[in-house]
C-alpha cells in the first residue's frame, strides 16, 4: 500500500532538486523525471529520507539530462542584450531599459523606463546582476504582500505565515518543504500579479496536502478557481 507522498530538497552541486517521495512495498527505490520536470520518488517502506537524498544526488547527472530533454519542448526565453531600448518585464507590464552613465549606480522605475545608472554603461554583466538584484528586491516586498493576502483564504486551516526564501530556480516557480518553507523565484515578479498569486496559492495548498494528489487539486480548485488560466498565462510569459 503506498503512502501519501511528501516534498523535499536534495542539492546536486549548485542546483536544487525538488522531489516528491512517496513510500510503498517496493523492494527496490524508482525515479522519475516527469514532463512537467517534477521529480517523483517510490522507495521502500523503512527508507530514511537522508537516503533518498543522496541517491537523488547520485542521480544528478541523469536528471538533469531528463530535464534538458522535456525543457527543449518548454516556451524559451528571449537571450537579453541589457542594451537600451530592450524591454523588460515587471508586473506584468513592459518598460524599455535606458541605461545612463553615472558615479553612482543605481535601478529606478520611472514612468515606462527602467532606467540603470552605471559607472561603465557597455558593462552588460554588472547591468545584469543589477537588475537581478532590483527584481529580488521588489520581489521580497511583493511576495510577502501576496502571501498575507492570499493566507485569508486558508483561515479554515490556521496556516501561519511561512518561512519565504527569494532564490533563482532553473526548473522551478516555486517549491515548499515539509516543515513548511517556501523558496519563490523571483523571475515570477516580472509576471502579472495573478500570476504570483497563482504559484503561493500552489505552494501554500502544499502546506496542507504534501503531494499531487485529488485532494490536493480538490484545494486549489476551491482556493482559485481559475487557476489554470494562469498557470498558462504564467508558462508563456
Amino acid at each position: 500500500m503506498n503512502s501519501p507522498a511528501k516534498l523535499y530538497q536534495a542539492d546536486y552541486g549548485t542546483t536544487i532538486i525538488d522531489f516528491s517521495l512517496q513510500y510503498s512495498d517496493r523492494k527496490t527505490l524508482g525515479i522519475t523525471v516527469n514532463p512537467d520536470l517534477t521529480v517523483s520518488v517510490t522507495a521502500p517502506t523503512k527508507t530514511s529520507v537522508e537516503e533518498v537524498q543522496t541517491k537523488i544526488e547520485n542521480k544528478g547527472r541523469w536528471i538533469l539530462k531528463q530535464w534538458e530533454f522535456f525543457e527543449s519542448f518548454l516556451p524559451q526565453t528571449p537571450k537579453r542584450e541589457y542594451v537600451s531600448g530592450e524591454t523588460h518585464n515587471y508586473i506584468g507590464k513592459q518598460y524599455r531599459l535606458k541605461i545612463t552613465k553615472a558615479r553612482k549606480q543605481d535601478v529606478k522605475l520611472k514612468g515606462r523606463f527602467l532606467h540603470v545608472s552605471i559607472q561603465n554603461p557597455n558593462d552588460r554583466l554588472k547591468i545584469k546582476l543589477l537588475l537581478a538584484q532590483w527584481y529580488r528586491n521588489h520581489a521580497l516586498d511583493i511576495f510577502n504582500w501576496r502571501i498575507e493576502q492570499n493566507l485569508d483564504l486558508f483561515q479554515k486551516y490556521k496556516l501561519e505565515f511561512p518561512k519565504l526564501i527569494v532564490r533563482r530556480m532553473e526548473k522551478r516557480w516555486g517549491s515548499c518543504t515539509a516543515e513548511g518553507k517556501v523558496t519563490l523565484n523571483p523571475e515570477i515578479i516580472k509576471a502579472p500579479v495573478k500570476c504570483i498569486d497563482y504559484v503561493i496559492v500552489h505552494e501554500l495548498c502544499h502546506l496542507i496536502h504534501h503531494n499531487h494528489s485529488s485532494e490536493f487539486y480538490k484545494l486549489q480548485n476551491k482556493m482559485m478557481p481559475n487557476w489554470e488560466k494562469w498557470k498558462n498565462k504564467l508558462e508563456l510569459f
